[in-house]
């Protein structure tokens, strides 16, 4: 009886286990009421934004972006809205096409469209803009087996846009100019990639060491900037209505690119960079502010920047071309910005374009000869020979541009520092401040002012006469000290004598010194085995001080 009540009693309960299992399978086939993160993917929400772009290949992102610029050429923007165009200066490559345009992920086939020789002269604009068009895909050229074929056509065609501009015959439209602006902005203005010497102020003549880095996108890079050059270059190019596109923030943009590590391409944007600040005049003040900025910012910042020459080489070219008298913005910027460029260590990489600025500006104005003086006293290098060498060679041609009014305000403050300089034990510094007295024009100068030069450095001439270990800068010492004996002998033996005077004094307090340390070391002997503290006597501090 308790046996089958007990199976009973089983059965029952493996039925309603069996039971329980029937009834969460059928709950689980219920409809769920979805959550929040689903939503999101199901209305585009930023969820989906990694699925697309992983979905894609980066061979389609290619192509991708041809087809939003041949909607854009469809319906181009009005005047009032062209400033404001999201794309027409940083306008990133991925964001040029979107897989999606006509419901379809597959990219527009990437194919080469007719020459200008195919088509009637009532096309060939609308074809110019076409291929722009085509050339705002950007190619990645980290991997050179990919792309081949659609690389070559790009290239092709953006030949075939360099002829075109360059053999214009008519005034580019606006709708052109829109387009011009933004292929090159599409191009040039990209992500910079990451310098391997990030973070390091490198003395400058280690970067020379350095092998520079090309960009592997040169091939294309090349022909846009060639031909945007040739684009603001042409007559065809009406200054009042590109001014627009060629706006500040385009130029902004262009002055960014000066930090290339690409040497090519910092050559091209100098060029570029000239032609601009001469077609649009408008331009110019804002340009010079900018240039003035990024000096300020590597001066004062970072002392890293790798178009430093470059920028000085174009503000060498415009202070040449700065109408006299000088307005104060121009000194200004001699003042604030050009004289503290001599601060930074990498110094040599820009110096000689640095050196023809400064010495443009005090041919333009020779009054700026004692400013420009006593800045280049106020950065003089104490522990760097290499740059003191540089300071002597630009101050030789500083002074050759000087009058003998402004060379008499600042001579006793330089030639102070000159004598340092003669006095120095490295003999490229030594030799360097020697040289001065080969310039026919400086040696004027010193002879109508040995008064009051001759004492200043008669003891550096002296010493090294007498003492230098390098028998080349005493060869040159002899000759200068001979120069200042015809010049006038009776202050040649003036000085003479104050020096043997000097030095005579020099020795007897040395002398002194010797027999008060002597002296000191006798009492101290004395006193070692004791602990009685050592009294020194009145007149040994006396002594002490007198030297």
């Amino acid at each position: 009886m308790r046996l089958g009540l007990t199976a009973t009693l089983i059965l029952v309960r493996v039925e309603y286990f069996f039971f329980l299992v029937m009834i969460k399978q059928i709950l689980g086939r219920l409809p769920k009421k979805p959550s929040k993160s689903s939503e999101n993917r199901e209305f585009g929400g930023p969820a989906i934004a990694p699925s697309n772009t992983s979905s894609a290949s980066k061979s389609t992102s290619d192509f991708q972006s041809n087809r939003l610029g041949t909607l854009n050429n469809s319906s181009p923007p009005g005047l009032d809205s062209a400033p404001h165009l999201g794309f027409s200066h940083g306008m990133k490559p991925t964001q040029v096409g979107n897989p999606k345009l006509n419901g379809s992920s597959v990219p527009p086939p990437y194919e080469a469209l007719p020459t200008f020789r195919d088509v009637p002269n009532s096309e060939k604009q609308n074809l110019f803009i076409r291929k722009l068009n085509l050339c705002c895909v950007v190619f990645d050229f980290a991997d050179p087996t990919k792309n081949l074929k659609e690389k070559d056509i790009k290239r092709q065609t953006l030949l075939e846009l360099v002829d075109y501009v360059t053999s214009a015959n008519g005034k580019f439209t606006e709708t052109v100019m829109q387009e011009v602006i933004k292929v090159v902005s599409v191009n040039l203005f990209r992500p910079r990639t990451p310098q391997t010497r990030e973070n390091k102020v490198l003395e400058a003549f280690d970067l020379e060491e350095e092998e520079p880095m090309m960009d592997p996108a040169w091939p294309h890079l090349q022909i846009v900037y060639e031909f945007f050059l040739r684009f603001v270059a042409s007559p065809e190019t009406d200054a009042k209505l590109a001014k627009r596109y060629v706006d500040h923030s385009f130029v902004l943009k262009l002055l960014d690119l000066f930090d290339s590590e690409d040497p090519r391409e910092r050559e091209y944007l100098k060029t570029i960079l000239h032609r601009i600040y001469g077609k649009f005049m408008v331009h110019r003040p804002f340009i010079r502010k900018a240039i003035n900025n990024i000096f300020f910012r590597f001066i004062f910042e970072t002392e890293k920047h790798n178009g430093i020459a470059e920028l000085l080489e174009v503000l060498g070219s415009i202070i040449n071309g700065f109408a006299l008298p000088l307005k104060e913005e121009h000194k200004l910027f001699l003042v604030r910005a050009l004289i503290p460029l001599h601060k930074p260590k990498c110094l040599p990489m820009y110096h000689q374009q640095l050196s023809y600025c400064i010495t443009q500006f005090v041919e333009k104005d020779c009054k700026l000869a004692d400013t420009v003086i006593r800045g280049l006293s106020k950065y003089w290098p104490i522990t760097n020979s290499s740059k003191e060498v540089m300071f002597l060679s630009e101050l030789e041609e500083v002074l050759e541009a000087t009058q003998p009014a402004e060379f008499q305000r600042c001579m006793v403050p330089l030639f102070r520092q000159i004598a340092r300089c003669l006095s120095s034990s490295h003999f490229q510094v030594a030799e360097r401040a020697l040289y001065l007295w080969n310039n026919d024009h400086t040696e004027n100068l010193i002879r109508q002012n040995s008064k009051a030069i001759l004492p200043i450095i008669f003891p550096a001439l002296e010493k090294n006469g007498r003492n230098h270990w390098n028998q080349v800068v005493q060869s040159l010492t002899v000759n200068v000290r001979k120069i200042f004996a015809d010049i006038d002998p009776e202050l040649f033996e003036e000085c003479l004598l104050q020096f043997q005077e000097n030095e005579a004094k020099a020795e007897e307090i040395k002398t002194k010194q010797e027999a008060t340390w002597k002296r000191l070391e006798e009492i101290a002997a004395t006193k070692a085995t004791s602990s009685e503290a050592v009294l020194v006597p009145w007149a040994i501090p006396a002594l002490a001080s007198s030297g």
